[in-house]
């Protein structure tokens, strides 16, 4: 049932649905990379143990686009582009509070007991994002972030830590009727052998961004 976006012999750009996690952590809970090896095994026939390159992750309660590699050339070339910044990816979140204007977030994170902290600059990690606000209404606003560094729960913690926590942040806000309210909803990054662009978008439908399709149709 996973939605494939896109496949050539180098990439698989997909859908992660929430609730999956991006890898297994030694559970028998589901992990998209499992289920993707199992897919790629079986449609094309494949003995054995069968490659598939996890380049970057995200968290078990966010969905969105996810590209995985099915060479190791690929995914080398892949996690360079990450590590230079040069993977864009852009998410959308309910927050929590209005927010009227656009804004931008600097600061340092530090990873503790599965949770990250502000920290110093001597301490944490450099962690930046600009966020763009979409519509507001009653005490909920819904923006658009774009992430310039991928620390660890770096868009919840810094909005929490901005009196902003996503709507649904049971970690760093408070527990929600529905899950948590972000989406990775755009992934752009360069084809690893032919260099060509590559952008893929889905639009989250569930959850806390139900009462927001008309305005997010328009992004």
């Amino acid at each position: 049932m996973i939605k494939i976006l896109y496949e050539d012999n180098h990439l698989l750009v997909v859908e992660k649905k929430v609730g999956i996690l991006s890898q297994s952590d030694g559970s028998n809970k589901e992990d998209m990379l499992t289920i993707l090896k199992n897919y790629l095994k079986e449609k094309y026939q494949k003995p054995g143990n069968v490659y598939l390159g996890l380049v970057h992750r995200l968290d078990k309660d966010v969905g969105g686009v996810m590209v995985f590699a099915k060479t190791s050339k690929a995914a080398k070339r892949l996690s360079e582009q990450i590590r230079k910044h040069e993977v864009k990816k852009k998410y959308l979140a309910v927050i929590k509070g209005i927010v009227k204007n656009n804004g931008y977030y600097e600061d340092y994170l530090e990873k503790r007991d599965f949770k990250s902290y502000i920290a110093s600059k001597e301490t944490g990690k450099l962690a930046k994002l600009t966020y763009n606000v979409i519509s507001f209404k009653e005490d909920k606003t819904l923006v658009k972030i774009n992430l310039e560094t991928g620390r660890y729960h770096q868009i919840r913690a810094q909005f929490s830590y901005h009196h902003h926590p996503l709507l649904g942040d049971m970690k760093y806000g408070k527990k929600g009727k529905y899950p948590l309210a972000l989406y990775a909803y755009s992934l752009t990054f360069y084809h690893p052998i032919s260099k060509e662009v590559m952008t893929f978008s889905l639009h989250p439908k569930d959850g806390y961004f139900k009462d927001w399709q008309e305005e997010i149709l328009k992004i």
